[in-house]
């Protein structure tokens, strides 16, 4: 009998711890929405706002300017590159055998520089445009995380990653603004 009411008591106790764990499990789910509702969060679109900062904007001009005579260099490669396709296709039959292969030949030459200066262009953009772009990423980082912490913010993630949000979120623009402040065009 008392063996009997050892394990009745016994069993009640586990009872009551498992259902005393549960409990404070249970109210630790709860309490995570209401914790979640007092969350500060922000949004950002780092694409956009690194496209939209004074120095990008003077990076691109820069480089348009710096590399317009080999884009016009190019773009006349290609237009002579054309102009032979062009007469090797109308004078199909009315040239001598002597005079097609010239032009095939003159046409192939045409072909193999506008590739060169394809390539040569494409290889500097690329590289001075990552350049640029890294610089100003990294950049960026620091001043949103200045941004987060002067708005007591405990997150922010990237537009790209949100299905949707209240435009009262977005920091975007408050960022690119900090950004134009802590690093001034000369």
């Amino acid at each position: 009998m008392l063996l009997k009411w050892l394990d009745q008591r016994s069993l009640i106790l586990t009872m009551f711890r498992t259902s005393l764990a549960l409990a404070v499990c249970a109210a630790g789910l709860f309490s995570v929405p209401s914790a979640m509702a007092q969350a500060k969060v922000g949004v950002v679109s780092l694409q956009k706002a690194i496209l939209e900062t004074a120095e990008i904007k003077k990076a691109s001009n820069e480089m348009a300017a710096r590399y317009k005579k080999r884009q016009d260099d190019f773009d006349k490669a290609q237009r002579e590159l054309n102009d032979i396709q062009t007469q090797l296709q109308s004078a199909q039959g009315k040239l001598s055998a002597a005079g097609e292969a010239d032009l095939t030949a003159r046409g192939a030459r045409k072909e193999r520089e506008v590739k060169r200066l394809d390539e040569d262009l494409r290889a500097d953009v690329e590289r001075d445009r990552n350049e640029i772009l890294t610089r100003a990423q990294t950049r960026m980082l620091e001043i949103v995380k200045k941004v987060s912490d002067e708005k007591a913010l405990d997150m922010v993630v990237e537009a790209s990653a949100v299905i949707t949000f209240k435009p009262a979120l977005d920091i975007t623009t408050d960022v690119v603004t900090a950004y134009d402040k802590a690093f001034p065009v000369k």
